[in-house]
C-alpha cells in the first residue's frame, strides 16, 4: 500500500438531527478509523523502506548466503532465534489482533474511556458548538475595540472590517493583535481536525493558503490593499458642508474647532507619523531610489492578513457549528446556574450510557427498553418524560424547601402550595404544639411559626372575657354593677 495515500473526506449523510450521544459515537468511530489508517500508512512506509534497503542489511545478508553454504547460514540464524527464546522464555509474541481490537472494558473491569472523551470541553458538547470564551476575553483586552458581549462576538469574530466591530489597520500591526488572531485561527483549525478526523485538513488548509497567495499578489485582500499616493481631496464624501476630513486618522469632524483640538491629540500625532513614513517610502520609490523589494511593515501586514483570511475561511466552512453555537448561547442565557451545571454534568456522565447498553443493563426485567432521561424530567401519563418547555413553564426546576416538614424540598410552586394541606406539614405543626393549622399557610420556618403561635395565644388571653363581669348585681338604690364590684363594696361597708 502506498504510504502517501490520501484519505478521501468522509461526509455523514444529512438526515434527522443527531443527539449528543449519537454524535459522540460517530466521532469515536471516525477517530478509530483514522487511527487505523495512520497505522496502515506507517506500516506501509516501513515495508517500503525495507524493500528499498537503504541501510544495506538485505544486501549484506544475501552476500553472506551466496558466499558460503546457504543451509549453514540458515541453521546459524535459527540457532540465534532459539537462543533468544531460551533466554526470554516468558516473552509473548505480538498479537496483531489486539492492535485493532477496540476495548470497552479494562482489565480490572472498569470502563475504558473513549477517544473523544478527552478531546472536547463541556461547552463544545462533542463538537456541536464552539468554545470561544478564551478568544473573546483576548479580544476584549485589545486596545480600541468595541465592548461586545459573547453573543455579539459570535456574530462578528470573523469580520475584520473596521466598520463591523473590527480594528483599524494601524492597530492590527501590534504583537497583541497578532497573537489574538493566531489563537483564534489555531482553535478553529483544531476544532476542524477534532470534528472531522476523516477529512484531509492539511489539504484544506493548503488550498486556503493558495487562495490567499493569489489574492495577495493581485492586491485583492479586503482591508489590506496597498495605500494609494496622498491626494488633496478627502477620502470620502463629507456629511455636511462644515465637516472636515482628517486623512491621517481617516475620520470626519463636524466643524473646524473640533478638528483643531484633535490635531494636538496623541492618536493623531501617532497616525500622522505613520502616514508620513508610508508616504516617504512611496516618494522614494517614485523617484527611483532603490528600496528593498518588500518592506518589513508589508511583511507584517501579510502575516496578519493571512491569519485573518484563514479565520474567515474556517468559520465559513463550519457555518453550521457557528449558527448552532449562537442558538445554544441564547438558550443558556435563559437558564439558571443550577440548570446549566446539571446539563454539563449530564454531558460529562454520558460516556456511561453506551457501556450500559453493551452490558444489557438498559433493558428492564420484562425486556422493556429503559427510557433515556438525562435531565431527570418528571414522567407523563404515558411513562415518558414531559417536554422540557412544559417543565420550564410550570417551574418544576425551582426548589422550595420547608423547614417545618424536616427540610423537605418541593419541586415547583404547585407542589409547594399543595403540601400545606398534606399530612407531612400538618404533622410538623402539631409537633410544635400548633393546633390551628389553617392560619399557618405559606409559613415554612420553625421560628416564624412559633412567633406567630405565641402572638395568637397572647391576643387570645387579652380577648378572653372575665366570668365575674358577666353576672350583674343591684344595690338598694337600684344601681347595677358587676358581681365582683358589688362584693368588694359590700366588704368595705359602702353599701
Amino acid at each position: 500500500m502506498n504510504p502517501e495515500m490520501q484519505v478521501e473526506p468522509f461526509h455523514c449523510p444529512a438526515q434527522l438531527p443527531l443527539t449528543c450521544l449519537q454524535i459522540r459515537d460517530r466521532l469515536n468511530r471516525d477517530h478509530e478509523i483514522s487511527q487505523l489508517l495512520d497505522q496502515i500508512q506507517n506500516q506501509s512506509s516501513n515495508l517500503i523502506n525495507i524493500y528499498k534497503d537503504d541501510s544495506g542489511a538485505l544486501a549484506s545478508e544475501l552476500q553472506q548466503i551466496g558466499a558460503g553454504d546457504p543451509f549453514e547460514e540458515f541453521y546459524k540464524q535459527l540457532k540465534d532465534v532459539r537462543d533468544h527464546h531460551a533466554r526470554y522464555p516468558n516473552e509473548q509474541a505480538e498479537n496483531s489482533e489486539q492492535r485493532y481490537k477496540v476495548r470497552r472494558v479494562g482489565d480490572a473491569g472498569e470502563p475504558v474511556p473513549s477517544i473523544v472523551d478527552s478531546l472536547f470541553s463541556g461547552e463544545e458538547a462533542y463538537g456541536r458548538f464552539f468554545d470561544l470564551t478564551t478568544c473573546h476575553e483576548s479580544y476584549l483586552n485589545l486596545p480600541n475595540v468595541k465592548r461586545l458581549t459573547y453573543l455579539q462576538y459570535l456574530e462578528v469574530f470573523d469580520n475584520f472590517a473596521p466598520g463591523h466591530g473590527g480594528i483599524k489597520r494601524a492597530d492590527k500591526l501590534t504583537d497583541q493583535y497578532f497573537k489574538y488572531v493566531g489563537e483564534l485561527a489555531s482553535y478553529l483549525e483544531s476544532f476542524m481536525r477534532r470534528t472531522r478526523p476523516l477529512e484531509n485538513a492539511d489539504k484544506v488548509l493548503e488550498e486556503f493558503d493558495k487562495e490567499f497567495d493569489a489574492a495577495w499578489e493581485k492586491d485583492e485582500v479586503d482591508g489590506w490593499q496597498k495605500e494609494k499616493p496622498p491626494s488633496n481631496e478627502p477620502a470620502k464624501d463629507l456629511s455636511t458642508a462644515d465637516a472636515i476630513w482628517c486623512a491621517d486618522c481617516e475620520k470626519e469632524f463636524k466643524n473646524e474647532n473640533v478638528y483643531k483640538n484633535h490635531l494636538t491629540g496623541r492618536k493623531h500625532i501617532k497616525a500622522a507619523e505613520a502616514r508620513k513614513k508610508r508616504d516617504g517610502e512611496s516618494e522614494d520609490a517614485a523617484n527611483g531610489v532603490k528600496k528593498p523589494a518588500i518592506s518589513a511593515t508589508r511583511l507584517k501586514e501579510r502575516a496578519v492578513a493571512e491569519r485573518e483570511y484563514r479565520v474567515t475561511r474556517l468559520a465559513s466552512a463550519m457555518s453550521t457549528e457557528r449558527s448552532d453555537t449562537r442558538v445554544n448561547v441564547e438558550r443558556k442565557q435563559g437558564m439558571t446556574e443550577r440548570e446549566r451545571q446539571q446539563e454539563l454534568e449530564n454531558l460529562l456522565n454520558m460516556s456511561e450510557a453506551p457501556q450500559q447498553q453493551e452490558g444489557g443493563e438498559e433493558d428492564g426485567e420484562e425486556g422493556e427498553e429503559k427510557i433515556y432521561n438525562p435531565l431527570k424530567l418528571p414522567l407523563a401519563w404515558d411513562g415518558k418524560p414531559i417536554p422540557f418547555w412544559l417543565y420550564r413553564l410550570h417551574g418544576l426546576g425551582v426548589e422550595f424547601p420547608c423547614e417545618v416538614c424536616g427540610n423537605f424540598v418541593y419541586m415547583g410552586r404547585r407542589a409547594f402550595d399543595k403540601h400545606f394541606n398534606e399530612a407531612r406539614h400538618i404533622y410538623g405543626l402539631k409537633c410544635l404544639g400548633i393546633t390551628n393549622v389553617n392560619l399557618f399557610r405559606d409559613i415554612t420556618r420553625i421560628d416564624e411559626a412559633m412567633k406567630l403561635w405565641e402572638k395568637i395565644q397572647r391576643e387570645k388571653k387579652k380577648s378572653k372575657v372575665d366570668e365575674g363581669s358577666v353576672v350583674q348585681m343591684e344595690d338598694a338604690e337600684g344601681n347595677v354593677m358587676p358581681e365582683k364590684v358589688y362584693y368588694d363594696l359590700q366588704k368595705q361597708g359602702l353599701l
